[in-house]
């Protein structure tokens, strides 16, 4: 048995990352391949708790307390969903994942402090799991906003942070794509359809399918 292919969707809000995870997740089950979709925070029965924590628990965590939860989800959530998953061969497609913490915690809370982005990293490589793959989906914030107000549903504590903590944001997922070009792919969801958007990821999947 093959092993299984892990891709990521990261970006801001509002960027379009659950239309393209359903759209390719239905394009990769056509096309015949086993296929878990899965998200941050949560994925997992405990991860999904901490969710409801961080997302809209009200009290708000420390800086440092809120890193931590975010790790606490994943570290379950990899044990218990994703590594299995990617044990039996499955393309396991993740909405959001490490950078997301980075760029939201590590740039939007902490705007780059060295020491929070020590953490933050150190909590990374001790997961010893990277994505063969991660969908950074760009568009400006102007277009976010218009599709966020357009939504159903409570706002969560980041979607209702302020302009510049959005901002930081950006500009700590531009920092991740620039450290790892190799792994990071920039996609515009502005500019493009987004059944080409995913045409283009489906079509990179499937070649890193071939090499596993």
């Amino acid at each position: 048995m093959s092993k299984g292919v892990f891709i990521t969707l990261e970006g801001g809000e509002g960027a379009g990352k659950s239309t393209q995870l359903r759209l390719v997740g239905e394009a990769l089950r056509a096309g015949g391949h086993d296929v878990l979709v899965t998200r941050e925070p949560g994925g997992s029965p405990g991860a999904e708790d901490l969710r409801q924590l961080l997302l809209f628990g009200n009290n708000p965590l420390s800086l440092r307390a809120e890193i931590l939860a975010h790790f606490a989800a994943r570290y379950d959530h990899v044990d218990r969903v994703i590594l299995p998953a990617l044990e039996a061969g499955r393309i396991v497609l993740c909405d959001r994942f490490t950078d997301s913490t980075l760029a939201y915690q590590g740039y939007g809370r902490a705007a780059g402090d060295a020491g929070i982005l020590s953490l933050i990293r150190g909590l990374t490589d001790m997961l010893a799991l990277k994505p063969d793959r991660t969908f950074l989906l760009d568009v400006p914030r102007s277009v976010a906003c218009e599709r966020l107000a357009a939504r159903a549903g409570q706002p969560d504590r980041y979607e209702q942070a302020d302009e510049a903590f959005h901002a930081r944001v950006a500009e700590g997922f531009v920092a991740v794509a620039q450290d790892e070009p190799a792994r990071v792919r920039r996609l515009n969801t502005e500019r493009e359809k987004a059944e080409r958007i995913s045409q283009r990821i489906v079509e990179d999947i499937l070649a890193l399918v071939c090499q596993a």
